[in-house]
């Protein structure tokens, strides 16, 4: 659905809060992605008094169904109701915080436009921070399995297993950031990574979100695979995601 439907004067749509600014003494600007509209930022009235009811339902992480009044630059959220509070397990468990901040970030950056693959993209987060929610996987693993798909979904899928150049079937031990995945002996070009083996392997499974190879991962491997990810998420975006440079890793 394009940002034309926002012609309708009110509309109700679910969302995950990607971030709050205070506006005035107890207003303030939500920052939610919609499955249908992308990134909607809209005033939410009054939230800041301790009375108000939406204070913490618009908080980010959070999942709502908000009932939203068209304005002409900024939205207004009249009424909001929880569906799933993703925030209050995450804001426990810091590792699992700062991973939830940089799939925000990441995903604003992503659906901040007219695009395709915004559903995708909304059904891609929704998923990771569930399962971050739930525990049982190192939140690094998590947060690159989702970056890595969120990449791919905005038609930028990287290769772990053929060559990117010629098509040739690995495993290769090289990658190239720029080609976007995996290079062959006769293909590699200067300037390409050679990680090991089982980074590589990791990488394919953080892709295709096989938990059974990403949880049987070391601490090294996990590290290595998520510096490359970090690195292809950057090249795309042309800026840092600021929020990785807070990521615990363990």
């Amino acid at each position: 659905m394009s940002r034309s439907s926002f012609a309708a004067k009110s509309y109700r749509t679910r969302g995950i809060v990607l971030r709050t600014h205070k506006l005035g003494e107890a207003d303030r600007i939500i920052t939610l992605l919609s499955p249908e509209f992308g990134v909607v930022r809209a005033v939410a009235k009054g939230v800041r008094r301790t009375s108000s009811k939406l204070g913490a339902t618009l908080e980010p992480f959070m999942e709502v169904e908000a009932q939203i009044v068209a304005g002409r630059s900024l939205h207004t959220i009249i009424q909001a109701q929880l569906r799933h509070p993703y925030g209050q397990a995450l804001v426990a468990d810091y590792s699992a915080y700062t991973a939830g901040a940089a799939m925000l970030e990441t995903a604003e950056r992503l659906t901040d436009s007219e695009a395709d693959s915004i559903g995708a993209q909304y059904r891609l987060l929704h998923g990771a921070l569930a399962t971050l929610a739930r525990g049982g996987h190192e939140p690094g693993t998590v947060l690159d399995s989702y970056l890595l798909r969120a990449l791919a979904a905005a038609g930028w899928a990287p290769s772990f297993t053929h060559c990117v150049r010629c098509g040739a079937v690995g495993p290769h031990q090289a990658i190239n950031i720029p080609l976007g995945g995996v290079v062959c002996h006769d293909c590699r070009p200067a300037g390409s990574m050679s990680p090991s083996p089982a980074t590589i392997t990791l990488l394919a499974a953080l892709l295709e979100g096989d938990w059974e190879s990403v949880d049987a991962a070391d601490a090294p491997t996990r590290g290595q695979a998520g510096t490359i990810t970090a690195n292809y998420l950057q090249w795309h975006l042309e800026r840092a995601v600021k929020s990785l440079k807070l990521v615990e890793r363990q």
